[in-house]
Parts: structure tokens; sequence; C-alpha cells
């Protein structure tokens, strides 16, 4: 037993394993707030490219300057902000990709727990990726050649609807709740109809993963290949406070395919 207490301590490779078909993945022995060496670093961030959402359970020791270090993991963080309830925008039902009505959206995002309802308040991600796979080739020709217009708090700016992953060369689709209508279609019903078929592919159930929290759970979502929404179905004040920290990290102006013509 002596001779036991004395060996080095033994070190654990982080593990990671699918929770849904095509988003998803929760990573188990590792503690993001024991600090992250390069082979790990290189390791979450593949995990990242491939299943678009990693989840680490019960991470209530993290705090926000661990918080901002595993951001730094994948790209330059943001400052620490606190949110509470449900800060999703209300249009399309909440779908999003963070920063859409802006040149530059963040490219990963990591999102921890503070304090959730007892129940309810969960929130769901979509890989639009699979999405953009998922379609017909002629709807593909259409998506290619189509940008959408997006409506923020700064005004109306305009993003090509596929867009090409600046890591993976994916292609993905890049609409969600500030996505308004095709630009240069004059037919205003056919500009809004096409931008909700292409939405309805992406929210798909076959291309979704959601997630129950619990106090202490941290989410990183690569934002150039995902859209999420809250599930607002916490009616009772009895079930708690929703308050979780966001930091994100930058990211870049989104790549058409083609040059527009």
């Amino acid at each position: 037993m002596a001779h036991r207490l004395l060996e080095p301590p033994r070190t654990r490779t982080a593990r990671v394993e699918p929770v849904a078909g095509r988003i998803g993945a929760a990573v188990t022995d590792f503690r993001p707030g024991d600090g992250c060496d390069e082979e790990t670093a290189r390791m979450l961030r593949r995990a990242l490219l491939r299943h678009k959402v990693l989840f680490f359970r019960g991470q209530d020791d993290l705090g926000p300057a661990g918080q901002t270090a595993l951001a730094a993991v994948f790209g330059e963080p943001s400052p620490p902000v606190v949110r509470s309830g449900c800060a999703a925008p209300r249009r399309a039902g909440g779908w999003h990709t963070d920063g859409s009505d802006t040149m530059r959206p963040p490219g990963v995002s990591v999102l921890q727990a503070l304090s959730v309802p007892a129940y309810g308040g969960d929130t769901v991600w979509a890989n639009t990726a699979a999405a953009y796979d998922g379609l017909p080739p002629e709807l593909r020709e259409v998506a290619d050649r189509l940008w959408i217009e997006h409506a923020g708090p700064d005004g109306v700016l305009e993003h090509p609807l596929a867009t090409v992953h600046p890591e993976t060369g994916e292609r993905v689709l890049l609409l969600g709740a500030h996505a308004r209508r095709v630009a240069g279609l004059s037919a205003e019903a056919d500009a809004e109809a096409l931008v909700r078929l292409f939405q309805g592919h992406v929210t798909a159930l076959e291309n979704t993963v959601r997630w129950r929290w619990r106090p202490g759970d941290v989410v990183v979502w690569d934002n150039r290949a995902t859209q999420h929404r809250d599930v607002r179905d916490v009616a009772e004040r009895s079930a708690g406070e929703r308050r979780l920290r966001l930091v994100a990290c930058a990211g870049g102006v989104p790549l058409p395919l083609r040059p527009r013509s």
C-alpha cells in the first residue's frame, strides 16, 4: 500500500464519445480547469471540427479565467459575458448562428451553466454542414448561388447562403433568426419562402443534438458550422433561474463558394 502511495499520479487521456449521429460529442476524463497541454489541445480542436459541439459535464471549478483559457485553445477569446434567461433571437423559433448579422461572426463559442432550472431550458444545436450535404443536387446548385440578407441592430448586410468552412473546407449553410430574405429577389414572398425552405433542412431532427444542462456544464461549439436555440419551456418561477457565462472567439468573414456575380 505504501509503495502505491509513492507512485506518481497516473494521467488520463481525454475521451471523446459521440452523443448523436451527426453532431455532438461528450468529452470525459478531462477537466479544463486543470490546464491543457498541446497534445490535448490538438485533440480537442480535431474533435470540435469533426463533431461541431463538445460537451463537458460538471466543471464547477472552472471559473471565468479557466473558461477563457479553454476558449483560447480554439481561437482569440473575448471577455466573459453572463447571460440570464433566454437570450436567443425570437424570429424563426430562436434558431440562430451567433453574430450572423455582423461581418465577422464568432468562430467558436464556449458556454458554461452557472445556474439552471430544475427542469426545462435545454439547448439544441444543428449541424449546418450535414444540412448542406443532405440537400438534393438541384437545391445545392441553387444554394451555391444565393446571398441572404441578415438584419440586426446596426442594419442589414448580406452573406452567402452556402459558405466554405475555413479549416475543414466543408460547405455549410449560413441562415438562422437574423436571415430575412434572398438578396436581389424582388418577389418578397418567394425571397422569404426560400429562406424557410433551406432553414428547414438545417433543423431537420436528424441534424440536431439536444443537451439538458446541469450546473457547471460547459459546451463548446463551432459557430461556423452550427445553429442553436434555447428550448423555452420553463414556465414556472419555481423551476429556477438560468444563468450562463459565454466566451466567444473571434471569427472571420464568411467565405463564399465562388465570386459573387
